[in-house]
């Protein structure tokens, strides 16, 4: 067997293996190891995290000095992260100030690791983000007015950040290391797998014998992968190389073809029963069960997939869109042959979550255990050992790879976090929010949506979402919308900047696996999936629509309600066939479609 694993053209050796198995490792280990101190979890989620960001995680073409550098960084956060476990008996008892010059060395070297990392993992914004917040926070107490503050020592300002679980492993690293970690390792195994055959073979035969069938197939394919991977850019990559190519084989444009994968794989962060790391977050922040969670993003998430159904379908009655040709369709007996690839992590996720009191980690362990043992069927249903152990490797890797990933954000945004604690930045910015919307709560939602398309432009979902939720959540419970509602709004908006120009990550890579320019993917991903900015909008005017579990009737005549308005407004945005009465017909759809949404 071999001891070395290739991923979209990169080579990992035995040392790359051997780090994946044992940060996969850990964090299993982890979720059946009981009470472990925060001060030794937390800092060795990052001492794992690192080489896969400054070592592993170097392209081929890397200089020799991103190698040296990177090797460096890794070392000297390792050191740091080492450091605080070995004496975390000592640290609590010091109450969040730091004792002497090596804990402030030690302090400093973790931030600008903690901060280089973030930057090497997803570019300048966050860390950006975080060097101001942190000069706000040394600095403040010469700002005069209202955003100064008393000043903070310095050796109490980093210690709460470095040596307590004040910033660095606060309550969002806590739930990246207990949670989140477990489902990115499901995802994982799920991709190395058959399961993506089976979910494709489902959605190809349910839904390619419809007008603009392939289209609809990515859509509904796009639904079942992020449902359980809760990551979009890791589905657009992962269907869309399978739709989009698919799409243009049937005379799909390009544009059209990678517009409506990265809209399709965007809602797979809010679609139960995994949605996105963010989504865990939340349940932290708002401190509330997340399968209450679950239960109330349910029919919003539905209403993505909805607005994204009815974009295609409009665009298929203009340029006469075709179904799939019935010989392109799998057949009953494939699908049946590999969904169950499919359905197997599904079933024990949906199962453990809604009738066990088992936790979210070890939902997702079963599943990961239950993924793993299927790895050894090859694509014909034949058994073999040599083929699950070179996909055991892949799964691994890409586990790694992606908890790293994640492991570099949200650490990083728990400096941010941190800072506004300590410093109170949060509130003011939630006065401020406040005051420009005259105690308004539409203006105030309008500039809290706003916000969060800005943050998102250039921050990871997660990541915009805890700073903004920081901010304008409380200006938006304030103001009479429900705290769980609030934070699926702020969460919703930062989410669509997967596909809002100018910088939209998801239209960015589908528009390069369709090999065509990225901004009309992107004028066709806003077209296609304009009743996406309406649904959270809509469902503060309709909260029915988020209480499933309390007023099923109610929540449902909601959606019914909401589904209608989002057919007219994409109705308005692309219209059906070029007659003049289609085309006079589009002017009165917007506003009827925005009436019986809003005040119907």
């Amino acid at each position: 067997m071999r001891f070395s694993t290739e991923i979209d053209g990169q080579r990992f050796g035995a040392m790359a293996l051997l780090a994946a198995i044992v940060l996969v490792g850990f964090h299993l280990w982890n979720a059946f190891a009981g009470l472990i101190p925060n001060l030794i979890t937390r800092p060795a989620h990052l001492l794992l995290a690192l080489p896969w960001i400054f070592v592993f995680g170097l392209k081929p073409d890397a200089t020799p000095l991103s190698r040296w550098s990177g090797a460096a960084f890794a070392a000297a956060g390792a050191g740091a992260c080492a450091y605080i476990m070995i004496n975390r008996r000592e640290l609590i008892f010091q109450y969040g100030a730091l004792d002497g010059w090596v804990q402030f060395a030690i302090a400093i070297t973790l931030i600008v690791v903690v901060l280089e990392m973030a930057r090497r993992a997803i570019k300048i914004v966050l860390p950006a983000v975080a060097v101001l917040v942190l000069g706000y926070a040394f600095l403040g107490d010469l700002i005069p007015g209202y955003f100064g503050h008393a000043g903070i020592p310095p050796d109490y300002l980093l210690g709460t950040l470095v040596i307590t679980g004040g910033g660095l492993w606060g309550t969002l690293t806590g739930t990246s290391v207990d949670t989140i970690a477990m489902f990115v390792i499901l995802g994982g195994f799920i991709s190395a797998g058959q399961a993506g055959t089976g979910f494709m073979a489902f959605a190809t035969q349910i839904a390619g014998r419809l007008r603009a069938g392939a289209a609809k197939v990515a859509i509904l394919s796009s639904a079942f992968y992020g449902s359980i991977s809760g990551v979009s850019a890791a589905n657009t990559a992962t269907t869309g190389m399978i739709t989009i190519p698919a799409m243009k084989r049937l005379g799909y444009p390009p544009q059209l073809a990678a517009a409506t994968e990265a809209v399709a794989s965007t809602g797979g962060q809010i679609l139960p029963p995994v949605m996105g790391a963010g989504i865990f977050v939340m349940a932290e922040l708002v401190r509330v069960p997340y399968t209450e969670i679950m239960v109330a993003a349910l029919l919003p998430a539905i209403l993505f997939f909805v607005a994204a159904w009815f974009g295609v379908h409009i665009y298929a009655l203009r340029t006469n869109l075709s179904a799939v040709p019935k010989e392109m369709l799998p057949g009953w007996a494939a699908v049946a042959r590999s969904v169950p690839f499919f359905l197997l992590p599904f079933g024990i996720l949906v199962g453990t979550l809604v009738f066990t009191s088992y936790t979210l980690a070890y939902a997702a362990v079963f599943a990961s255990a239950a993924t793993w043992a299927t790895l050894i069927f090859e694509p014909d249903g034949r058994m073999s050992l040599s083929g699950w152990w070179n996909r055991t490797l892949v799964a691994l890797v890409t586990a790694a790879q992606q908890v790293s990933i994640i492991a570099a954000v949200i650490i990083c945004a728990g400096i941010v976090v941190g800072v506004f604690n300590m410093t109170g930045l949060g509130v003011k910015l939630t006065s401020v929010i406040l005051s420009a919307s005259g105690q308004s709560l539409w203006i105030a939602l309008l500039l809290t949506a706003l916000a969060g398309l800005v943050l998102g432009m250039e921050l990871p979902t997660t990541a915009a979402y805890v700073i903004c939720a920081a901010v304008a959540a409380p200006a938006l419970v304030a103001l009479g919308v429900p705290e769980l509602y609030a934070h699926l709004f702020v969460f919703w908006y930062a989410l669509l900047c997967t596909i809002t120009p100018p910088v939209c990550g998801n239209v960015f890579i589908a528009a390069g696996i369709a090999q065509t320019p990225w901004l009309p993917v992107a004028g066709n991903a806003m077209r296609l999936g304009v009743g996406l900015f309406i649904v959270p909008l809509g469902f503060i005017a309709n909260p029915a629509l988020l209480e499933l579990a309390a007023t099923p009737v109610a929540a449902l005549a909601a959606m019914a309600k909401i589904a209608l308005g989002l057919w007219l407004i994409s109705f308005a945005a692309i219209g059906a066939q070029k007659r003049p009465l289609y085309e006079w017909l589009r002017l009165p759809a917007l506003p009827t479609g925005l009436a019986v949404i809003f005040l119907v």
